[in-house]
């Protein structure tokens, strides 16, 4: 014989199902939402059992908590394409600030950013690819190209370094396969698939849902994991699906239904809810950035994170893919060319977001990388993919210098290509060292069957 639970309508003022939503999912939501609350507010002891109850029950009433959490389809519809994922965190802020990363698909011809200032080897292989007259001078004889002007004052504070040479013997010269391990700071089964900033978040603890964002409609491999992760292309994306007029009685819907129940799923839940009202605060009105800070192109991206970082989120970890790298022909390294002005659009994005946070960017690290690096020679306008790229640094921590890591020269290519002077993954671990205070042991673990070897980036 079946069990009744309650004897209470679907909904106190409207026992008509079809009326509450303009769906069955979010109707029945709400119903159960009304018919645990009433119930609540009767019997008491009823209700701290209604869980165990529930469990019990298999005649398909509605959507349960068990369902709920279960998965079931109806139910992912409702919620789960909001984004709101497994997030067991408080909402008090973290000490650390941020670090940003961001991946250049394609392969970035690192000798187009950043090269010593004339090199032999480099004037006869790529003649029509040289750094002009019109760089910025770096350390140690480098020069870096006209299109990072942008970031001239940066530079000159100390804040903005280079890290040529830098690879892993575990990258190939496929775009596939060098960018997932790149983003998953080794090879697949030897991370098992989970991305390097994914492992990172465990060593900074617990933070709010906006602890771990991906910039894009899609989340990186470096984000994927263990931890709970956030995928959007602005402020005002984060939200529920569906008509607008049901959406506040859908949340309050969520909240009652979750909360008190003792299960972990009550943490993401509220979790989830915190940012979703959270970013309907900060979506409220208009974003005004800081004076001087124009956002354009890629820089759109960057506004983003400046909206969440000055909105009190508590980013901790995020993402940015930029592409339009892979240059095999009409390169264009001068000024006017391809590459200067896709160079330039990211040095204005950076440049602008640093200009935005103000203040806060003493607590922000931006890191910039690519797949791979590309041939020393040039092929007629173009070059092909190779080895050794750049990895850029710009932060709110002075750098020890604006070339970084180790540099010997091109007098012995590898292969044809700039040899690999810096492990790239010794270079992202010491950023992240530098950045959030962590022991070697602790990145250690963020680069499985990794030796690692801190590279001095901070001065």
């Amino acid at each position: 014989m079946e069990k009744t639970v309650h004897s209470y309508p679907l909904h106190p003022d409207c026992p008509d199902l079809r009326r509450l939503a303009p769906n069955r999912t979010e109707a029945v939501l709400r119903a159960e939402h009304a018919a645990v609350t009433a119930e609540n507010a009767a019997v008491r002891e009823q209700f701290l059992n209604l869980s165990e109850v529930e469990e019990a029950q298999q005649d398909g009433r509605g959507v349960t908590r068990r369902t709920f959490v279960a998965g079931a389809a109806a139910t992912v519809t409702a919620l789960a394409t909001t984004q709101f994922v497994s997030t067991q965190a408080s909402f008090a802020a973290t000490p650390g600030g941020t670090l940003i990363h961001v991946f250049l698909y394609g392969g970035l011809d690192g000798l187009s950013l950043v090269a010593p200032d004339n090199d032999p080897v480099l004037s006869k292989a790529r003649p029509d690819l040289l750094l002009g007259t019109d760089s910025l001078a770096l350390d140690r004889g480098f020069k870096l190209t006209s299109a990072f002007a942008p970031l001239q004052k940066f530079l000159d504070a100390g804040q903005l370094g280079f890290v040529p040479a830098a690879s892993d013997p575990r990258v190939s010269r496929s775009h596939f396969q060098a960018a997932d391990a790149c983003n998953l700071g080794g090879l697949p089964n030897e991370t098992g698939g989970r991305g390097w900033l994914d492992s990172l978040v465990d060593a900074l603890g617990p933070g709010t849902a906006f602890r771990s964002v991906g910039v894009g409609s899609t989340l990186p491999r470096s984000l994927v994991g263990n931890n709970s992760a956030l995928s959007l292309n602005n402020v005002g994306s984060l939200g529920f699906n569906g008509d607008g007029r049901f959406k506040d009685a859908t949340a309050r819907a969520i909240q009652g239904l979750f909360t008190g129940i003792n299960h972990p799923v009550e943490e993401s839940v509220i979790a989830g809810l915190g940012a979703l009202k959270t970013a309907q605060q900060l979506a409220a009105k208009p974003y005004a950035p800081a004076e001087g800070a124009e956002y354009t192109g890629i820089g759109n991206s960057f506004r983003t994170l400046a909206q969440l970082i000055k909105g009190g989120a508590n980013v901790r970890v995020a993402t940015i893919g930029m592409g339009g790298y892979d240059t095999h022909e009409n390169q264009g390294t001068a000024a006017g060319g391809q590459l200067h002005n896709r160079l330039g659009e990211l040095a204005k994005g950076m440049a602008a977001f640093f200009t935005d946070l103000g203040p806060l960017a003493a607590d922000v690290t931006i890191m910039v990388s690519s797949e791979f690096g590309r041939r020393v020679a040039s092929n007629s306008g173009g070059t092909d993919h190779g080895h050794g790229g750049v990895v850029t640094i710009l932060s709110g921590k002075k750098l020890a210098g604006s070339l970084l890591g180790n540099w010997n020269g091109l007098d012995k290519l590898d292969s044809g290509d700039v040899p690999e002077y810096n492990n790239m993954f010794n270079v992202y671990g010491s950023v992240a060292q530098g950045r959030f205070g962590l022991t070697d042991a602790e990145v250690k673990k963020m680069f499985p069957r990794q030796t690692f070897t801190p590279v001095k980036l901070y001065a």
